[in-house]
């Protein structure tokens, strides 16, 4: 934020005084506008006494001690912190191999602070199993009912073991890509789109994006309910024991919840790592949203996202340990 200040300074002539009651009396004269009050602090040293903000407003030249007056047009603000600057500083020191892409994007539920590096479109592999489920409670709820005993064994597979099949069953409930696309509206997502008939792994999104579905996870500003927040959360912090990676790598201990992606395109060979989720880290929660392609082994793209994360992580500690 541009500062603006005004400083004017005005000696005025002192009185000499007897002994005893010599005092070195100081003013300062802060926030005072053209249609604002004027504030007076004023303290007076080796004096017998401090000088009040009247007397030392109305004092006249010939008795007042000299003072120093500064006038401020406008308040004062700490400059806004550039998070996009410090996470793009950070990530400098991930390795990303050639031929490989990562972005990331983060944000302090505590403050609700949030940066972004990178804004490429990437495949969403097996992360879309979250937003499609939150867009079948979402029509749950816009259909005033209950998910069904077959929907939640359907859901519980997909989000705890990223069971495909389940995925598929699901994906056509919500109506495929047309479904997914109407809910995201309604999420805020404004660059994913559902991938073609059956392909729902090929789905299409941001790192921006994802942090934004998060938020309608976790966040209490959401179009899903409480309750529909709370049975997906509580899905995403069950996952199964081989797939406990990704953004779990930033987090303090077990406090997380997440959904990760992998897909080897068979174009290329390549792999899609991406995982999604909330930590906890150093006594702040985070929702994180780590995506790469192009990684030539699935561990090397697992690494990726979990360096990326932790990254993304270190620039909000960095920021509150300044």
């Amino acid at each position: 934020m541009d500062r603006h200040r005004a400083r004017g300074r005005r000696a005025r002539p002192s009185r000499r005084k007897p002994l005893l009651y010599t005092a070195v009396a100081s003013a300062v004269l802060v926030g005072a506008t053209a249609t604002g009050a004027v504030y007076v602090k004023a303290q007076a040293h080796d004096g017998p006494g401090a000088v009040s903000s009247a007397a030392a407003s109305s004092a006249s030249p010939s008795s007042s001690p000299t003072v120093t007056e500064e006038a401020s047009v406008e308040p004062v603000a700490e400059p806004a912190v550039d998070r996009d600057a410090l996470l793009a500083k950070a990530m400098k020191a991930v390795t990303v191999a050639a031929g490989a892409k990562a972005s990331v994007a983060v944000l302090d539920l505590d403050s609700g602070a949030s940066a972004a590096y990178g804004d490429a479109a990437f495949d969403t592999a097996s992360i879309v199993k979250v937003n499609i489920l939150a867009a079948l409670l979402l029509q749950a709820q816009d259909a005033a009912r209950h998910l069904t005993a077959q929907e939640k064994t359907y859901a519980t597979a997909m989000i705890e073991n990223s069971d495909n099949v389940s995925a598929t069953a699901l994906w056509r409930a919500i109506g495929r890509a047309g479904g997914l696309d109407a809910a995201n509206k309604r999420f805020g997502l404004t660059d994913t789109e559902g991938g073609d008939g059956e392909l729902w792994g090929l789905t299409q999104t941001t790192a921006s994006d994802q942090l934004t579905l998060l938020r309608q996870v976790f966040g209490d500003d959401s179009e899903l309910s409480e309750s529909s927040r709370s049975y997906l959360q509580g899905l995403m912090g069950e996952i199964a024991a081989g797939q406990r990676w990704g953004v779990s790598a930033a987090a303090d201990g077990s406090q997380w919840a997440l959904k990760n992606g992998w897909l080897a395109r068979s174009t290329t060979g390549l792999w899609d790592i991406n995982s999604i989720g909330r930590v906890s880290a150093d006594g702040h929660a985070y929702l994180v949203a780590a995506l790469s392609n192009g990684n030539s082994t699935q561990t090397k793209g697992i690494a990726l996202v979990e360096a990326v994360s932790k990254a993304a992580l270190s620039a909000f500690q960095d920021i509150a340990e300044d």
